[in-house]
């Protein structure tokens, strides 16, 4: 039986046609990037970070990443790595026991990539406990099929849930998935949670302003390829996928990464002018 979809009809929608809707329009909102994809090209993209809050709040910043994706060069297997907001099961979970379903169809697992990468890496488990009820890896799925419509019966993925903040095992997972050919690492994480909800009010005046700054700064850890500067500089905020992101940062710099670009950021606080609680949201180009 396939994994069933835990987030549609709450992050996003749950018909078919609806969810097609949806995402198009992401891609056309003011923050978005303008127009759909269009022409696949074989420039090549190693990794993208991107958000994964409700579509509402979120869409139009993954738009922009997943137009990356649609006008890239298609790889073999999508790798997408997230945090593990349930704090349920190993510190790095896979699941290879079926596919996933989402309103938009089926998408494949990589089981043979994802057995290869277990005895490169034996920290990392395969269970379903982790997977079961976390929502990050999910929330990708629709706009990677929708940015692959091309490509459909090819899709193939791997899911890696990281609940670790050992910064040693994160930079060799880093390398270890760089060692993999034809691969696109997507790295799902929102940036700093802010406000009363999330514990985490280091400033009180000039909100937008100072939320904007602190994420400049973990974003420009980044695009300087530092993984340890990041790391650290995460500790003091509440960037989710904190590790997820230093892996993601190692895999690009052992890819040899010439160019990362900050196509989008914003603020949840954005969409509805309101800071009192507000989550940063960036996407993130490594070529």
């Amino acid at each position: 039986m396939n994994r069933k979809p835990i987030a549609s009809g709450t992050f996003y929608e749950s018909t078919f046609d609806k969810l097609e809707k949806q995402i198009a329009s992401c891609f056309i909102h003011k923050l978005g990037p303008g127009d759909l994809p269009v022409k696949r090209t074989n420039k090549k993209i190693l990794s993208i970070i991107t958000p994964h809050a409700g579509y509402f709040y979120s869409g139009p910043c993954m738009a922009w990443a997943y137009k990356e994706i649609a006008e890239s060069k298609f790889p073999k297997t999508y790798i997408i790595i997230s945090p593990n907001h349930t704090g349920l099961g190993a510190e790095f979970s896979t699941y290879l026991f079926a596919d996933w379903e989402t309103p938009l169809g089926i998408i494949k697992i990589d089981k043979d990539l994802g057995n290869k990468l277990i005895k490169k890496f034996p920290d990392l488990t395969n269970e379903a406990e982790a997977h079961l009820q976390e929502h990050s890896i999910e929330v990708q799925l629709p706009f990677l099929q929708f940015a692959s419509k091309d490509n459909l019966n090819k899709l193939k993925f791997l899911p890696i849930c990281i609940s670790s903040n050992n910064y040693e095992k994160l930079i060799k997972l880093g390398k270890i998935l760089s060692e993999f050919e034809n691969i696109v690492l997507i790295c799902s994480s929102d940036f700093t949670h802010y406000g009363p909800n999330y514990n985490f009010t280091p400033f009180l005046h000039s909100k937008k302003e100072n939320l904007y700054n602190l994420d400049s700064k973990a974003i420009s850890y980044i695009k300087k390829l530092n993984s340890k500067e990041f790391f650290e500089f995460s500790k003091k905020t509440t960037i989710c996928g904190k590790s997820p992101i230093t892996t993601t940062i190692e895999f690009a710099k052992s890819k040899k990464s010439k160019k990362v670009s900050l196509l989008s950021y914003y603020t949840s606080g954005d969409i509805i002018n309101n800071y009192e609680n507000a989550v940063g949201y960036a996407s993130i180009a490594f070529k």
